[in-house]
């Protein structure tokens, strides 16, 4: 699934997610990288960023073949909140669920990036091996807006 395409399906995908309020588009200004502020229902919120990996042989200038197989098998979405905030692990984890849970035949898994990860936030990978990176840019605890440093991430929002 090419970004412009996935981007779409995803803000509709994670809009879904009961414990989230809204996502909207965040415009870096930069053509390459796509991204959202997603608000949670807590009022905390998480700026992601969007790359993706095309398949082998996959040309942008040619029209796009979906490839597609079975969905993910859905499964309970995990708890969001400890004593009222989250995390950003326990956010990757709940908005990975999200795609999982979204019925897609596109998307071969969604998963939540480990503790070893550079910078939190999750990947998808698709049926055609194409592959999505979701990272955490930013988070917010509610009324407070993003920080100025990218990738100095909250413990807790």
């Amino acid at each position: 699934m090419r970004i412009q395409r996935f981007y779409e399906f995803a803000t509709e995908a994670m809009a879904k997610a009961p414990d989230v309020q809204a996502v909207d588009r965040w415009d870096r200004g930069e053509e390459h990288l796509y991204g959202w502020q997603i608000t949670l229902t807590s009022g905390a919120r998480i700026w992601a960023g969007l790359t993706s990996v095309a398949p082998p042989g996959d040309k942008n200038d040619q029209p796009e073949t979906p490839v597609t197989g079975e969905a993910p098998a859905e499964s309970p979405y995990p708890e969001l909140y400890t004593n009222g905030k989250t995390t950003p692990r326990l956010a990757a984890h709940y908005l990975a669920a999200a795609l999982t849970n979204s019925g897609n035949t596109e998307i071969l898994r969604a998963e939540a990036y480990g503790e070893d990860a550079q910078n939190p936030g999750f990947g998808v990978t698709f049926h055609s091996t194409g592959r999505a990176h979701c990272l955490f840019h930013h988070t917010a605890r509610p009324g407070q807006d993003k920080g100025n440093n990218a990738f100095s991430l909250q413990g807790e929002f």
